[in-house]
């Protein structure tokens, strides 16, 4: 498969979900500064769930920059990574509607560990793809930090204790979410601003 149309083709479902986002958030009704407070929730939301798709883009791209060639397995799980993330507008009007409520932090939450998991299986595929005749760019996916992160053993144990907390507590699981995002933002591999050249 042609990756220039391949690419094209994801960058501009991920536009549509960002704007799809920024439609949820309302015009105040009034000019006082109460207005603009009173959707701060959903504002706070949108925020993290923008940086969502700006940390997934990064890394997406880093991650076929890799590539010449998009195979039809790498194809369909590509879409549906992207489908996890198309539940993204659904689930930040949700919690930001109802911030302080389990059910759809919850559902936020059950959001981003599906998009962890078609992540981590995409860079499996791409990995796979790569390595017959590509073996050092394959090792590049499979030592990705993201990739790394969303593999690891031992995160079972952070999203036991934010789950438990957010019994009492529902906001944790943004809170967690946006930690977890700031890590993936940093921890990007040292050749990630010269790889597109380099490719």
């Amino acid at each position: 498969m042609n990756k220039g149309r391949f690419e094209a083709f994801t960058d501009a479902i991920a536009a549509i979900i960002a704007t799809i986002m920024v439609l949820e958030f309302k015009t105040p009704e009034t000019y006082s500064l109460s207005g603009i407070l009173a959707e701060l929730p959903y504002l706070a939301a949108y925020s993290i769930s923008f940086f969502f798709i700006l940390v997934a883009w990064f890394n997406h791209h880093y991650m076929f920059s890799l590539v010449q060639h998009v195979s039809k397995r790498t194809y369909w799980i590509n879409n549906a990574w992207l489908f996890t993330m198309s539940l993204l507008p659904v689930s930040t009007a949700w919690v930001g509607k109802f911030m302080a409520q389990q059910v759809p932090e919850w559902f936020y939450l059950f959001n981003f560990m599906l998009w962890s998991i078609a992540f981590a299986w995409l860079a499996w595929s791409v990995q796979k793809d790569l390595q017959p005749k590509h073996p050092a760019l394959a090792h590049k996916i499979a030592t990705m930090p993201v990739s790394k992160l969303l593999t690891i053993r031992y995160l079972v144990i952070p999203l036991i204790i934010t789950v438990i907390i957010s019994i009492y507590w529902p906001p944790i699981i943004l809170v967690m979410s946006l930690i977890e995002l700031i890590a993936m933002a940093f921890m990007t591999p040292s050749d990630a601003d010269n790889i597109a050249n380099q490719h």
